[in-house]
């Protein structure tokens, strides 16, 4: 068997090739340290740089992916945002990385880079719009922040900040999962026809940015999960800069309810199972509140099984905000449907009852709302003042992280326009 092919978020079935189409021949692509641009002028504006729009790709599994981010701003929801964007007079410049698992602070310095270069290539004296998604609004908040806070940096000329589904105040990677995936990578690593999956997954759970963005992290089984210490130091960086750029006008929008009304997904419920030739009596609980085992791993060859319990944590799995969805060799998956996915190709059967996705983004995250430790604030409908961004809109329901919709998208082209 091959190894996989890296796609998304990572690895996607072996010997596969990428399942996006093509995306059209950009106008102009900069290089730039850690990354690229590709710039898309507006139809209305001549193939010249005039009213410059900045969307910044997020975390995923090696260097962006031109033909991906295509597909998911014009091709995977109900709303092309790119061509509406055009359609406004606006330029968009899409904004690639190197190394998408890079720390956050690392790619916001790509991000300032590329803003001196629209500035520098921009016609007339129209101010940018930056933003982006997942990860990629809080690369780009931090941007702005420290081009306003740093004297040997130019004025970004920015009037609007946009966050897409963006962690603000954390992701949530499920204990059982980050524990399930070291556990197995720990013992069939080294199998030529899984590990590059496996290796590539924890590792990934692991990176600089993940470290960044995950409320609680744990780097092998066993530890106590925490915010790790990559995150305690880039909260302090960002509130170093104030938190938030002060000269621009701050929305954002997020992929989950604002009712307060969770996903579905009941607390401390079993989400897989499985039996067989590597595995016995396997098993991934959903989170709860209070003192839990949210994993039973136990390999066929051993006599001991090894518990990972957690304690003081939220219900987070059932919450409201966007889904955790990822590719998978079988498929888009979810969290814990990857899980069964891995179960799977180590040779075990899965129990068919699987829950296969769960909170990623809490909406009170994305909106900067609320501490995602506090059940409490998780479940309670969000208000303006309970936000510091000065307009949000959340979906009329929960779906998949980042998702384009016209409700979503239409509304941020709106505030654009309105600049």
């Amino acid at each position: 068997m091959s190894t996989p092919v890296v796609d998304v978020w990572g690895p996607v079935a072996p010997g596969a090739r990428s399942s996006y189409p093509p995306a059209p021949e950009p106008h102009d692509e900069w290089s730039l340290a850690g990354g690229t641009a590709w710039v898309y002028y507006s139809p209305l504006n001549r193939r010249q740089l005039i009213r410059p729009v900045i969307l910044s790709d997020g975390f995923s599994n090696g260097s962006s992916n031109l033909d991906q981010l295509w597909h998911g701003l014009e091709e995977n929801g109900d709303y092309r945002f790119v061509s509406e964007l055009h359609a406004t007079g606006r330029d968009v410049i899409i904004l690639g990385y190197s190394d998408r698992t890079a720390s956050i602070t690392d790619n916001a310095d790509t991000a300032i880079d590329c803003i001196r270069r629209a500035i520098s290539e921009r016609v007339g004296r129209a101010k940018l719009v930056v933003g982006g998604f997942s990860m990629g609004g809080l690369v780009t908040r931090y941007a702005l922040a420290k081009m306003e806070q740093d004297p040997a940096l130019p004025d970004h000329e920015t009037s609007l900040y946009f966050s897409y589904d963006s962690p603000h105040h954390g992701a949530w990677f499920p204990i059982a999962l980050q524990a399930f995936t070291h556990f197995a990578t720990d013992n069939w690593g080294d199998d030529p026809n899984v590990g590059p999956y496996l290796r590539q997954l924890s590792g990934l759970l692991n990176s600089p940015a993940a470290r960044q963005m995950a409320r609680w992290h744990i780097e092998k089984v066993g530890d106590t999960p925490q915010s790790a210490p990559e995150r305690v130091a880039f909260l302090q960086e960002l509130d170093e800069l104030g938190g938030w750029p002060r000269g621009v006008r701050k929305i954002g929008v997020a992929n989950g309810v604002d009712t307060g009304v969770g996903n579905g997904i009941q607390a401390g419920a079993r989400a897989v199972r499985c039996n067989g030739q590597t595995l016995r009596d396997t098993w991934l609980n959903t989170q709860a509140q209070g003192d839990q085992t949210v994993a039973r791993l136990h390999k066929t060859d051993d006599g001991e099984p090894t518990s990972v319990r957690t304690s003081g944590l939220p219900d987070i799995d059932g919450a409201p905000g966007g889904l955790f969805t990822v590719p998978s060799p079988a498929g888009d998956a979810g969290s814990f449907g990857m899980a069964a996915v891995l179960m799977a190709l180590l040779g075990n059967t899965v129990d068919p009852d699987v829950i296969g996705t769960s909170c990623f983004i809490p909406a009170i995250s994305a909106l900067a709302a609320g501490d995602i430790n506090d059940s409490k604030a998780l479940y309670r409908p969000i208000t303006p003042d309970h936000s510091a961004l000065d307009a949000f809109v959340c979906a009329s329901r929960n779906e998949g992280h980042t998702t384009m919709t016209e409700e979503l998208g239409a509304w941020i082209v709106n505030e654009i326009v309105a600049q």
